[in-house]
């Protein structure tokens, strides 16, 4: 039996699991206490699944179908791909994108690969769905991102929480200990969200904004404290720099108007402040609810501007800004060199100094460094074009079901020279590939991973991979070593790890002093820990932070109207999120025969006055549409969303047809969260399994 952690989301839950794969809770685990979601519970019957991957597969032309292939001859076909693709186009011919799911180790390495073995600035990764708003304005405010700055425990010290945009009842069940706690000791907790979620049904308070004006929110709510005298002064006079151009920048965010704007009362804007601002810890938490908009940067620099306001961050357990990461190692994987523009530790990849370390590190000239990469969307948008990607490598990602405006990704997927996938599974973009080679699970590798509240974990082997499967470390191995660079990778995740740690020793997610030693002794260690003798980091900010000056920034920011433009034909509002029972792009969960009959195919929620409004009733098919794409879904009637909002869980290919390609100016983050949409009643019954093909 082995001590690890669930393959799911990034709470990185402790589990028990043995050879014959019996799994259970680990009670000594700080986050989960025992506790798993429904979803951890079955994690290990995919180890097994029938439709697992155990050998490469190759398309011998385009238009014919995948076949097993040896792996010499798989590895050979990629390697000629790029040798072609290069020598006649530049070495930005080739491009490659992973994925948030991944360990520090294999993170690390593949951005390691693009840049060392392929010498291609074309390389970012999933998480730029997922986390990059809120880490450039943590970045931008605090010199750091780390998702919260403190253990997850210490929601149960905070006596208000106010949480936008975020739904851990049903994303992250096991976190929900922490948040019962609080209220059981009388804390209060306020939601922010356009539905009655399984979070909001609990909590004291329940705003339910317009989607896409969360930043109006926190600035009409920022004009509150200042009209009401509860901005903590010598808090900012001490801790930030900035204070005067945010005052008077929320001069015009009058309650009012503020109500206009978002659909929330005015009463309960200032009962919201004044809870906050009066309590004697308190909590603004925020996710991809209010960051996953084409302004995500700048709403969520708008709540930490509350906070500091307030005087929150440091203030002493219970008390903070922050931001939930979702993804399994979606913090790990962005700090060690998937983004187009980081090296390890986070290092900008644009910084002389940086390069010239992790150079030095590599054993390679620092002149053979790309420049920064674009963006995740914008290298799926370029590929196969002239100046664009022609061969791309991805890993452990389903673009074709997570990006946005996805037909058009598949399209651009299609248009490749060649597509390699490395899976377990063959996903929607695994199916599209011209090359799928095979990769062990979780219960197959050694490794790290960090969790969201900067917390590196250990995922332990507990039994050998099928004959034919091969770890991501020995296929870039392999790979590397076909282009003359393979003694620049090794296999081992440990030797990889330690690589890790000198890498990124000094920067900003300095992993130095966390050695796997210390993890396995039990110890339990936080980035950022320099040297074997620190203790790790668990709280940040108690002092400083970590800017040149010492202060944390304020930001001034204003709303504008940036969601897509409802009209007669689309007249009312899309939002996309997590279901419960499924994960990210459902290639897992949708392969468990416990979590497809939970919820088989894909649903949509409604208010009842706008289902009645177009003619739908609960259960009957719906098709909705936008500017970009149509699909059918089940409806599902409920009276705890907005009567103008649509809300559809992005677990089936094809819902994200329908979502905005349009980018956060700064992170470059898509606008999943809102777009305009129009609804129709489907009467023939024989066009609803529109979405019965995503059952796997």
């Amino acid at each position: 039996m082995a001590a690890t952690h669930c393959p799911y989301c990034s709470l990185q839950c402790g589990i028990h699991l043995t050879p014959a794969l019996e799994l259970t809770g680990r009670e000594d685990f700080p986050v989960n206490r025992g506790g798993l979601c429904m979803k951890g519970v079955r994690a290990a019957e995919l180890i097994t699944h029938p439709e697992r991957l155990t050998t490469p597969l190759a398309r011998d032309r385009p238009g014919l179908p995948l076949r097993p292939v040896t792996w010499d001859d798989a590895l050979d076909r990629v390697t000629a791909a790029i040798t072609r693709a290069q020598a006649a186009h530049g070495r930005d011919a080739v491009g490659c994108f992973g994925g948030g799911g991944l360990t520090n180790e294999k993170a690390y390495q593949f951005g390691k690969f693009a840049r060392v073995a392929l010498r291609t600035a074309m390389i970012d990764y999933n998480g730029r769905f997922c986390m990059s708003s809120a880490a450039a304005a943590a970045n931008r405010a605090f010199g750091i991102d780390r998702g919260l700055p403190f253990p997850l425990s210490d929601v149960a010290d905070a006596d208000v929480v106010l949480l936008v945009g975020s739904n851990p009842a049903d994303t992250m069940p096991p976190a929900m200990r922490w948040f019962e706690a609080g209220r059981e000791r009388g804390a209060r907790h306020i939601v922010v969200d356009p539905r009655e979620t399984a979070t909001a049904k609990p909590a004291h308070r329940h705003l339910q904004p317009v989607p896409g004006t969360d930043l109006a929110l926190a600035n009409g709510m920022l004009h509150i404290a200042i009209r009401d005298g509860l901005v903590d002064h010598d808090y900012i006079e001490r801790r930030t720099t900035g204070w005067d151009a945010v005052r008077r920048s929320v001069r015009a965010d009058w309650p009012d108007r503020t109500e206009r704007v978002t659909g929330v009362p005015v009463a309960d804007l200032t009962a919201t402040v004044h809870d906050l601002a009066t309590a004697r810890n308190a909590m603004i938490l925020t996710a991809r609810g209010a960051e996953q908009h084409a302004d995500g940067t700048a709403t969520a620099t708008a709540w930490i501007n509350l906070g500091l306001a307030l005087g929150l961050p440091g203030r002493g357990r219970g008390s903070g800004v922050a931001t939930v990461t979702g993804q399994g190692n979606g913090q790990g994987g962005r700090e060690h060199g998937q983004k187009a523009d980081q090296l390890p530790g986070y290092r900008p990849l644009a910084d002389p100094a940086a390069r010239a370390h992790v150079a030095g590190v590599w054993g390679i000239d620092p002149d053979e460094l790309p420049a920064p990469g674009v963006s995740a969307y914008e290298l799926l948008d370029r590929l196969g074009t002239d100046g664009g990607v022609r061969v791309l490598l991805l890993a452990a990602s389903n673009p074709v079901v997570s990006a946005p405006d996805a037909r058009h990704v598949a399209e651009r997927l299609g248009a490749l020279d060649l597509l390699v996938v490395t899976d377990f599974f063959l996903s929607e973009s695994a199916r599209l590939a011209d090359v799928v080679l095979p990769t062990t699970q979780f219960a197959e590798e050694e490794g790290t991973l960090t969790n969201l509240e900067g917390r590196v974990v250990r995922r332990r082997r507990v039994l050998d991979p099928p004959p034919g499967v091969r770890s991501e470390l020995q296929i870039w191995h392999e790979l590397a070593a076909r282009l003359g660079r393979g003694k620049h990778f090794p296999t081992d995740p440990r030797v990889v790890y330690d690589e890790l740690r000198r890498a990124s020793a000094g920067g900003v997610a300095d992993y130095g002093g966390i050695s796997w030693e210390r993890l396995d002794a039990g110890e339990e260690l936080f980035w950022p820990c320099p040297d074997e003798t620190h203790p790790g980091s668990p709280r940040l900010f108690t002092d400083t932070f970590p800017t040149p000056d010492g202060r944390a920034r304020f930001v001034a920011v204003a709303h504008r109207s940036v969601t897509e433009r409802l009209d007669r034909r689309y007249p009312y509002l899309l939002t996309t999120g997590r279901s419960r029972t499924h994960y990210q792009s459902g290639t897992q969960t949708r392969r468990n025969e416990t979590l497809l009959a939970a919820e088989p195919v894909a649903y949509a929620e409604l208010h009842p006055l706008l289902a009645a409004e177009i003619g739908v009733a609960d259960g009957d098919a719906l098709r909705l549409t936008t500017r970009r794409g149509s699909v059918v879904a089940t409806a599902r009637l409920t009276d705890g969303i907005r009567p103008d909002t649509v809300f559809l869980p992005f677990h089936w290919a094809r819902v994200n047809d329908l979502t905005s390609a349009r980018l956060d100016p700064t992170s470059r983050m898509p606008e999943f969260k809102s777009c305009a949409v129009a609804l129709a009643p489907v009467r023939a019954r024989s066009t609803v399994p529109d979405l019965e093909e995503n059952r796997r």
